[in-house]
């Protein structure tokens, strides 16, 4: 059995001599299971002590001590191993093993750390924001770049460590070396392997930079009108207005064209097509539209306007605008203004639909 530390105390110095008839393994194993034990209790004692000096706290407060207890939990246990190998009757060989497990342990856990730490970040950055009012464009704007960029960061954080943890072993050091610098073949395998993943994490960055698109914003896609629903490290969803859903990859919103009719504001300006007669009277058409768009709690008050866009020999265009507060309230009020424009011709104004003409040539 190897020489004890120095520093370890008498009556620990003299218990473990009374073992030493017995075989290394049954030591080591002792040790071992006596480490963890004692760190654990270490952390329990830790916890409720940090736990009752954050009562009065905030309910984020108390979400973050849960959140971090288990990783606090891994590093005691991480630091009672290597105390234990330490003075463990380990031969080189077992030992070199110990020390590399714990290695990789720890090298994990600085990555759980750094993926907590990056959570609870945002949680507290997001708490001031919130999407269930009326005017949230702003709030949508940073909850889309927290998001967005909260995965982009996990998904290095990830890589980072799996390549740290793989640097630590001799036969597939190159994968990790490869993932770090993007070095030699084996870089370039990882590196066409990732592409898909890669592109699309840029787009992210990108789209949380530039903000081509945010949550529950209103686009038009593939020819299909929506809202945008999540934006995940890798893909969209797309809620249709039918409540179906399209998944299309980040890259997509950088790489082609699409509406965004709540961009700037979810304010928005709808339009309803009319067909009359020429010699309808449109004086009468605007102000039943005035009417009718004064009378709709649909209509925020902004825009109403009716004007002639086109005229052919047996049709007169007519165009309707009204304003609304957002894409659906639109929607719904310019279907509003066709019925309650169709009515008022059918109902009062029967001439004015479009008429064929025939025009006889006068007897000789």
């Amino acid at each position: 059995m190897k020489d004890l530390p120095a520093w370890l105390p008498d009556w620990l110095n003299d218990s473990v001599w009374l073992i030493a008839w017995a075989p290394p393994w049954i030591v080591s194993l002792v040790l071992i299971v006596a480490a963890i034990a004692l760190a654990l209790a270490v952390h329990a004692v830790a916890v409720r002590i940090v736990r009752h000096g954050f009562a009065k706290r905030d309910a984020f407060w108390q979400a973050m001590i849960a959140r971090t207890r288990r990783p606090t939990r891994m590093a005691f246990i991480v630091a009672a191993l290597g105390a234990a190998v330490s003075i463990a009757p380990l031969d080189v060989a077992q030992a070199a093993t110990a020390k590399h497990l714990l290695l990789v342990m720890f090298i994990i856990l600085l990555g759980w750390m750094a993926m907590t730490a990056l959570d609870i970040g945002a949680a507290l950055y997001m708490r001031g924001f919130k999407v269930d009012v009326e005017d949230n464009l702003l709030a949508r704007k940073h909850i889309t770049q927290i998001r967005i960029l909260r995965r982009a960061m996990a998904i290095l954080i990830g890589i980072f460590t799996l390549a740290l943890a793989l640097m630590t072993i001799p036969g597939v050091r190159q994968w990790g070396v490869s993932l770090l610098a993007a070095g030699g073949a084996a870089s370039l395998i990882v590196g066409l392997a990732l592409q898909p993943l890669l592109t699309n994490l840029i787009a992210g960055i990108q789209i949380a930079v530039t903000q081509p698109i945010r949550i529950d914003d209103a686009v038009i896609v593939e020819k299909e009108w929506g809202n945008i629903e999540e934006i995940n490290a890798t893909y969209v969803v797309v809620r249709l207005w039918d409540w179906r859903r399209m998944v299309l990859p980040l890259s997509y919103f950088i790489q082609t064209p699409f509406q965004n009719w709540t961009r700037e504001s979810a304010a928005l300006i709808g339009t309803a097509m009319l067909y009359v007669d020429p010699s309808a009277p449109v004086d009468r058409l605007r102000e039943k539209l005035e009417e009718i768009a004064k009378a709709s709690p649909r209509w925020d008050g902004k825009v109403v306007n009716l004007a002639v866009t086109d005229i052919t020999p047996e049709v007169m265009e007519v165009r309707c605008l009204v304003s609304a507060r957002n894409a659906p309230t639109t929607f719904d009020l310019r279907c509003e203004v066709r019925e309650k424009m169709m009515a008022f011709l059918r109902e009062e104004l029967p001439d004015a639909f479009p008429k064929k003409r025939l025009a006889l040539a006068a007897e000789a």
